[in-house]
């Protein structure tokens, strides 16, 4: 009888499970038909690491015209003072110190701050001193953007020892301390979004960047995990948002290039359009956004049986621009060629 019980249940609890995917599925599908209203960030406080300059400047540059209290973080004090200077301009211009022609009175400049904190987010003493000084002089924060990131560009034989482990530190390790940081408070609350920028090539890998790959890996991975656990006790007013680009035009990949048989179908993506379209997918709490759309299919080419081609399909992507040209049959290239211009087509429509 109680054998007979636990079946039901399990059994019971498989038709609850396949019931929601399918249900997640529809909603998903609804999307595509009605796009979701962007939340407004109003008066709240987004943490940006790595806010000097690249992504970190223009996530810092969205949310200053919608309005949100900025605080930013960066290892460079000047460039993040020049991040911090770019905002106050945006909101002066949103909040002239003059009354309105009408005679109704502006919202004051004064209340649109941006603070600028200066953190290497590779050491947690420092991550953790820095935290202390927002909750004090700040408040509660109500968005985190783990942005900071770098690469080291070289081969794992060529790649100092130091430069390896501040990769992971940087990319990876960062990730941890921020989310211990703040995260507490947005249990009590049961209100947050934390935000991981990634890259696809957390997703799949290439030759030439083992160290970023694998850092990139680590923050995919940290950041599914921590979304399981927050489902897992109901806090469902922190939301989660991983941003997965290709390789993005700010000079950080500089000397890393696309085969040429690929360049034309896979050109770097302009910061802009990347921070646009992680705009849309964190006001609209989207679990995920790839960029471009064809990088879904990468990622469901990995998860396909592992068969030799498949093998060569994904190490051959890629190359840098020093690696050794890869051996393929002529019909084989054009095939792929062929492929993936209509892959892109599709996913672009």
């Amino acid at each position: 009888m109680e054998t007979q019980r636990h079946i039901m249940n399990i059994v019971a609890e498989l038709f609850v499970v396949t019931f929601k995917i399918i249900w997640s599925f529809v909603l998903a599908g609804g999307k595509w038909f009605i796009r979701p209203r962007e939340k407004s960030v109003e008066g709240q406080v987004c943490v940006i690491t790595g806010a000097g300059n690249g992504l970190g400047r223009l996530f810092a540059l969205e949310f200053a015209r919608r309005r949100a209290i900025l605080v930013l973080w960066d290892i460079n004090r000047q460039a993040n003072e020049e991040t911090a200077e770019i905002v106050r301009d945006i909101y002066r211009e949103m909040n002239p110190s003059a009354g309105s022609s009408d005679g109704v009175q502006e919202l004051p400049a004064f209340q649109l701050k941006v603070y600028t904190y200066v953190c290497d987010v590779s050491k947690r003493e420092s991550v953790y001193s820095t935290a202390e000084k927002v909750r004090k002089e700040v408040g509660n924060i109500d968005l985190l953007i783990n942005n900071a990131g770098v690469v080291s560009g070289r081969h794992l034989l060529e790649c100092p020892d130091e430069l390896i482990e501040r990769t992971m530190m940087v990319n990876c390790h960062a990730h941890f301390w921020t989310a211990k940081a703040f995260l507490p408070k947005m249990l009590e609350l049961n209100h947050g979004h934390i935000v991981t920028v990634a890259s696809s090539l957390g997703l799949f890998t290439t030759a030439g960047v083992e160290d970023y790959c694998a850092s990139k890996f680590g923050a995919i991975g940290f950041h599914e995990s921590l979304s399981h656990e927050l489902k897992a006790a109901d806090k469902d007013g922190i939301k989660m948002t991983l941003v997965c680009p290709f390789l993005v035009d700010t000079g950080m990949f500089k000397g890393c290039k696309i085969r040429k048989e690929m360049a034309p179908f896979f050109p770097p993506l302009k910061p802009e359009y990347c921070v646009k379209q992680a705009m849309r997918a964190i006001l609209t709490d989207q679990a995920m956004i790839c960029t471009p759309r064809i990088m879904y299919m990468v990622t469901f080419m990995k998860t396909s049986p592992r068969t030799t081609m498949n093998q060569r399909l994904e190490s051959n992507w890629f190359r840098l621009s020093s690696a050794a040209k890869i051996c393929s049959s002529s019909g084989t290239m054009k095939a792929v060629h062929y492929m993936f211009f209509l892959t892109t087509f599709c996913c672009q429509l």
